[in-house]
């Protein structure tokens, strides 16, 4: 078969299943560690209401492959417009010669991928033992998160926050956890804690955090966007998934700009972890915050996890950008 893979929403969600994708990111973070690897890209523009954002990244695993993605952010679509918050497309190349393999549907790719982090983060830096987990934001990303979560950690309840009620009652019937009320009162009682909102203020306050949490911020992808208390970051273990990139986008973006830390006061990158170069938890009380902005390196990652998968299971529409001259 010869061409380029056109993969729709629903083919990359098949295929890139929960447990496929946190292999792939894990070992992604693993081999951004050893080095070798051109540090991801990012550029962002804002529009009206929404914001552009295209990610990129280079991975070599049976060949080398470079994947781009673009991203429109638009908060308001669900009310307004009846569409989903995040909507694109990824383009996967074969970084040998440019050749584009794949091009498919950004909504899935970016959940899945993000989850499968904040699992990696949690394998890494999470207590084993895990009572409660509270999911805040129940919108299009709390399902892969929780589906993630659960291949790494057994808590004995996961509890769902929303600011709209509804939302959560329907989230936690779908699947089958408990929906709350109170925010302060669910972060006092949980020791894993995954927020993927889009918050504007910090909404986890330093003084209802307990000791021994592991914190995912997965919200705050934008400078205008914050869900942790800047007091919090100071004060713990914060590990990122790009340092220079959070400190740009993300809750330590938010606690540098409050005069509460410095970039050199984070703890390590991820892939430092990972691959054992920087140690993750090292007792049961500390609080860890992993400030996931996310980055083009899970997008090609996610991306040739799919692509394999498809070129497997003859899977896709091939066409051509362009057609080929008569002879």
């Amino acid at each position: 078969m010869t061409g380029t893979l056109l993969l729709c929403r629903a083919e990359v969600e098949r295929l890139l299943t929960p447990d496929l994708c946190i292999v792939a990111i894990e070992d992604a973070f693993r081999r951004l560690s050893g080095g070798g690897l051109p540090p991801p890209g990012i550029l962002g523009m804002h529009a009206g209401d929404g914001s552009f954002h295209v990610k990129a990244g280079f991975l070599t695993l049976d060949r080398p492959y470079f994947a781009a993605k673009l991203n429109a952010n638009f908060p308001g679509n669900g009310m307004r417009h009846g569409l989903p918050t995040i909507q694109g497309a990824v383009i996967l190349s074969d970084a040998a010669n440019g050749t584009p393999l794949a091009v498919m549907d950004s909504i899935g790719i970016t959940a899945l991928r993000t989850a499968a982090a904040s699992a990696v983060a949690a394998k890494y830096l999470a207590r084993e033992a895990c009572d409660t987990a509270l999911l805040v934001g129940c919108g299009g990303q709390a399902p892969a998160q929780l589906r993630a979560l659960l291949r790494v950690r057994k808590p004995r309840r996961v509890l769902a926050y929303d600011r709209d009620i509804e939302l959560a009652k329907t989230f936690a019937s779908d699947l089958s956890v408990t929906a709350v009320a109170d925010l302060d009162a669910a972060v006092a009682e949980s020791d894993l804690i995954i927020t993927c909102t889009t918050a504007r203020e910090f909404i986890i306050r330093r003084d209802r955090v307990r000791p021994g949490t592991f914190i995912a911020a997965v919200g705050a992808d934008s400078e205008h966007k914050q869900e942790i208390d800047p007091a919090l970051m100071a004060t713990a273990k914060v590990v990122t998934d790009l340092t220079e990139q959070a400190a740009s986008i993300g809750d330590l973006h938010h606690a540098i700009a409050a005069g509460a830390m410095t970039r050199d006061a984070v703890h390590a990158e991820l892939a430092e972890v990972v691959a054992g170069r920087k140690p993750g938890r090292t007792s049961a009380d500390e609080i860890i915050v992993f400030d996931s902005t996310g980055t083009g390196l899970q997008d090609v990652a996610a991306a040739i996890a799919v692509y394999r998968e498809a070129v497997r299971e003859c899977a896709g529409t091939h066409f051509h950008f362009s057609a080929r001259r008569a002879a």
